[in-house]
């Protein structure tokens, strides 16, 4: 869905907590978090601007937050068990 909000929190609601948590005390995944987070942000504004872009360069954005988004689950995974 063009748009669609890709936040931490929407896409893992069972650990908000721990993704906050995590935020504060965990440099490494704070980095991950913010980059993440700056990822989605530019592709919504792409999408919802319908600003110009390359089918290559959005794709790029599209694999490196989804990537990410993957890096986030294992942490998270690694905390709870």
């Amino acid at each position: 869905m063009l748009g669609e909000n890709h936040l931490l929190s929407n896409e893992f609601p069972d650990y908000s907590e721990l993704i906050q948590s995590l935020k504060s005390s965990d440099s490494e995944f704070s980095a991950k978090a913010r980059r993440y987070h700056e990822l989605d942000h530019k592709i919504r504004g792409l999408e919802v601007n319908k600003v110009p872009t390359t089918d290559e360069h959005f794709s790029a954005l599209k694999l490196e937050r989804a990537e990410l988004k993957d890096k986030i689950y294992h942490t998270l995974k690694a905390h709870t068990g």
